[in-house]
């Protein structure tokens, strides 16, 4: 998390200057108590957002010609990146996570990822992102820093929103020590409580919301 607030402040996006203002609202409205939930519509997180966010447990799978990373966050949604050889599809469906295809170079996992929804958020914090609006084109190189240190470093082409290419990095943390499993995680759940429908069977019900979420919390 560290990592990331200093990302935020230190390495901006070149946002375009026709979407800066957007930008700039709503850092104020963040910093105004009025925060806008980016990410809070129950959709999957899409990239790159599912990376530069990401800040519960996730899993990498390795299995033959693919990897496939798995989250807490978003729902248990899922990133597939094929090392098969396969090239991206000609005419590809667009979806908020992409098509991936990796390769290693020693002992980096190289990831290209095209055919993203434009509109798949780039999500700067929890607060502050837009839609990349369309044609956007994402490289990774994850490599181990050292032991237990996983660094992604990205370039984000989004020409639609960025007047240059964006170079970030993330970095995650492995705690072998620490025994964790990941969970089951679905955003929409918060917003609803235990009930019953009329026949008597247990079901999710309305939570009431307020301006900012939901107003009860069952313990």
């Amino acid at each position: 998390m560290r990592d990331q607030k200093h990302q935020e402040t230190s390495n901006v996006p070149p946002w375009k200057p026709d979407i800066l203002p957007q930008i700039e609202h709503m850092i104020a409205e963040e910093k105004a108590g009025r925060p806008f939930l980016v990410l809070s519509h129950c959709l999957p997180h899409g990239m790159p957002s599912f990376m530069l966010i990401m800040h519960n447990a996730f899993e990498l799978l390795a299995t033959p010609g693919r990897i496939t990373m798995l989250g807490e966050v978003d729902g248990n949604r899922m990133r597939r990146i094929y090392l098969d050889g396969r090239p991206h599809p000609e005419d590809p469906d667009l979806t908020l996570h992409g098509h991936s295809i990796g390769h290693w170079d020693s002992e980096t996992l190289v990831i290209d990822t095209t055919a993203i929804a434009p509109q798949a958020y780039i999500a700067i914090s929890e607060a502050v992102g837009i839609p990349n609006n369309g044609d956007m084109h994402i490289l990774e190189r994850l490599h181990l820093a050292k032991p237990d240190v996983l660094y992604d470093d990205l370039e984000i082409m989004a020409p639609k929103v960025f007047d240059a290419t964006w170079k970030t990095t993330r970095i995650f943390r492995r705690y072998p020590q620490r025994h964790y499993e990941i969970t089951e995680g679905e955003c929409a759940q918060e917003d609803l409580i235990p009930g019953k429908d009329q026949f008597g069977n247990d079901i999710f019900v309305p939570n009431p919301q307020g301006p900012y979420g939901s107003v009860h919390t069952v313990k």
